[in-house]
C-alpha cells in the first residue's frame, strides 16, 4: 500500500467506500467512542470540519470498542449519539477494530507510517487522530489528549 487511497472501509451504514473518495483533500482520522473522557473532542472535530470541510478538508471518525468498552452501541446509535449531542455531519464508518489481530489494515497502515511515543505503533486510546496531506501521505499522529483546536495550523498549512 501506498497511501490511504488503496484502502476501503465500509460507511457507517455499511456500504463500502473506497478512501480514493478523498483524494484531493487534507483528511484527519480519528478513533472515536462515545463514552469516554475524550468525547467532547466531537465539538471540536465538527467546528474543524464547518469551518474547513468538506470541498478541500474531511475528518473521518470511525467507532472503536477496543479502550474501556466505550463505544457499546451500534452503528445506528452511534450516528444518532453524534449527531443529537454535537452535531456532527462528517463521515463516520462502521465500528472497527485499532489494534490486535483484528485490527482493520486502514490503522496497520497508519500505525506502520506515523508511529507513537518512543517508537510504539499501538493505539493508546480514543481520539487518537492522523493527520493526512492531499496526497495521502500520513504526516502526523496526535495523541488523545491533544485536542482538535491545536491541529488546527497544521490543518492550515495544509490547505494553503
Amino acid at each position: 500500500m501506498t497511501s490511504i487511497y488503496d484502502f476501503s472501509v465500509n460507511d457507517i451504514q455499511g456500504k463500502p467506500l473506497s478512501l480514493s473518495e478523498y483524494k484531493d483533500k487534507v483528511i484527519l482520522i480519528v478513533n472515536t467512542a462515545s463514552a469516554c473522557g475524550f468525547t467532547p473532542q466531537y465539538k471540536g472535530l465538527q467546528d474543524l470540519y464547518e469551518k474547513y470541510g468538506p470541498e478541500k478538508f474531511v475528518i473521518l471518525g470511525f467507532p472503536c470498542n477496543q479502550f474501556g468498552a466505550q463505544e457499546s452501541g451500534n452503528e445506528s446509535e452511534i450516528s444518532s449519539f453524534c449527531e443529537l449531542n454535537f452535531g456532527v455531519n462528517f463521515p463516520l464508518f462502521e465500528k472497527i477494530e485499532v489494534n490486535g489481530p483484528e485490527a482493520h489494515p486502514l490503522y496497520e497502515y497508519l500505525k506502520s507510517e506515523a508511529k507513537g511515543i518512543l517508537g510504539s505503533k499501538r493505539i493508546k486510546w480514543n481520539f487518537t487522530k492522523f493527520l493526512i496531506n492531499s496526497q495521502g501521505k500520513v504526516l502526523t499522529r496526535f495523541a488523545s489528549t491533544t485536542k482538535p483546536e491545536a491541529i488546527e495550523k497544521e490543518i492550515i498549512s495544509l490547505l494553503s
